[in-house]
């Protein structure tokens, strides 16, 4: 609700310019952060954004004020402030996948998982354990493993053609049943939400609970 001013005026729009400005600011920082091995020049990331030289010269002024960029005489390079950013990801990540992996959990009765692409490997980032089960699988967060092995993993990869979910058996760990299905519509994420157990899951039945958590945490991230 916009809330007028002590004298009852109501505070004007954002300007035209100020939008502009703020949308060839993020375009600069996602220049510098898409060099991938030398440091961008000034006269390079101005003619990545169309801007001129004083243009990205004022540009920079507040990026480098919170310490997302730093300047190396004429080369730009991103700065720590990135990583501060970054670290504010998986917990957020978690917190809006929650729900769903919760609902996920105890409708299969199996452990529930968020997984990660980070590089060449998979990283799960969140996990529920079903309530009323005698016994399921302890999953840590923070477990690691190859990209292109288990249900998580191969998720990922799956291209919007075909199937919407895959199973794996024994693939990460010996008598270990996973299902999952990727996370899609998220731009800059590639994820999956899975459930795994260590009796055999029946792919049809789980398969589409599966696909709708995995939605529901698409939802959740948009």
């Amino acid at each position: 609700m916009v809330r007028p001013d002590p004298r009852g005026r109501l505070p004007a729009p954002a300007s035209k310019e100020s939008s502009l400005t703020l949308e060839r600011g993020l375009a600069l920082l996602q220049a510098v952060a898409d060099a991938e091995s030398e440091a961008p020049s000034i006269s390079e990331l101005a003619a990545a954004i169309g801007a001129s030289r004083a243009a990205v010269y004022r540009l920079l002024v507040p990026l480098q004020s919170r310490g997302l960029v730093r300047r190396e005489g004429s080369k730009v390079r991103l700065g720590l402030g990135v990583l501060r950013l970054a670290a504010n990801v998986l917990p957020q990540l978690r917190m809006a996948a929650q729900p769903a992996l919760r609902t996920l959990a105890e409708a299969v009765g199996a452990t529930a998982h968020l997984t990660v692409a980070d590089g060449t490997e998979a990283q799960a980032v969140a996990v529920v354990e079903p309530s009323w089960t005698a016994y399921h699988v302890a999953y840590r967060v923070g477990s690691r493993h190859p990209v292109h092995r288990g249900a998580a993993g191969k998720a990922i990869g799956l291209p919007p053609e075909g199937r919407q979910w895959v199973h794996s058996t024994g693939e990460l760990q010996p008598g270990a049943f996973g299902v999952a299905a990727p996370v899609r519509g998220v731009p800059g994420l590639r994820a999956s939400v899975g459930v795994v157990a260590l009796e055999k899951l029946d792919g049809d039945v789980v398969g589409p609970h599966v696909v709708r958590a995995a939605q529901e945490v698409a939802d959740a991230l948009r």
